[in-house]
């Protein structure tokens, strides 16, 4: 079965210009086609351009996206969605700007995948934290 990568991005509302994402994604290869871009916040994963992606996803597909932000903003939320893909799809996901999050690389080895893990989980609460203390 071929690999497959796909490329998500996400910009908070219709005034915000996702050019960069877009340019970003190509860059790594992934055909425009198999691009998705949400004009959505993301405090929860109901957006319409982010489900078909899933939809697509069989085992061993690679989402590819910009940046650990452009996937979600909600800690939760963005650990479920990682390991619904990770491990009920068995798909791969790549940051683009944060190498660590490559969990194809990380496949390769148990040590690899726990770093890899680890950083999700310090980054989504880094993110989390922001956004608590952006409205005290």
């Amino acid at each position: 079965m071929k690999t497959l990568k796909f490329g998500y991005g996400r910009v908070s509302d219709k005034c915000q210009n996702e050019q960069r994402q877009l340019e970003a994604l190509l860059k790594a290869g992934v055909d425009e086609r198999n691009i998705y871009i949400d004009k959505k916040s993301g405090k929860d994963f109901e957006r319409d351009n982010y489900k078909a992606m899933l939809n697509r996803l069989r085992e061993g597909d690679l989402p590819v996206v910009a940046s650990l932000d452009r996937l979600g903003r909600n800690y939760i939320e963005i650990q479920k969605e990682w390991s619904y893909i990770t491990r009920a799809i068995k798909a791969y996901i790549k940051i683009l700007d944060m190498p660590l999050l490559d969990t194809g690389t990380a496949a390769e080895s148990l040590d690899k995948r726990f770093i890899a893990d680890l950083v999700l989980q310090i980054l989504c609460y880094t993110a989390l934290a922001q956004n608590i203390s952006k409205k005290c």
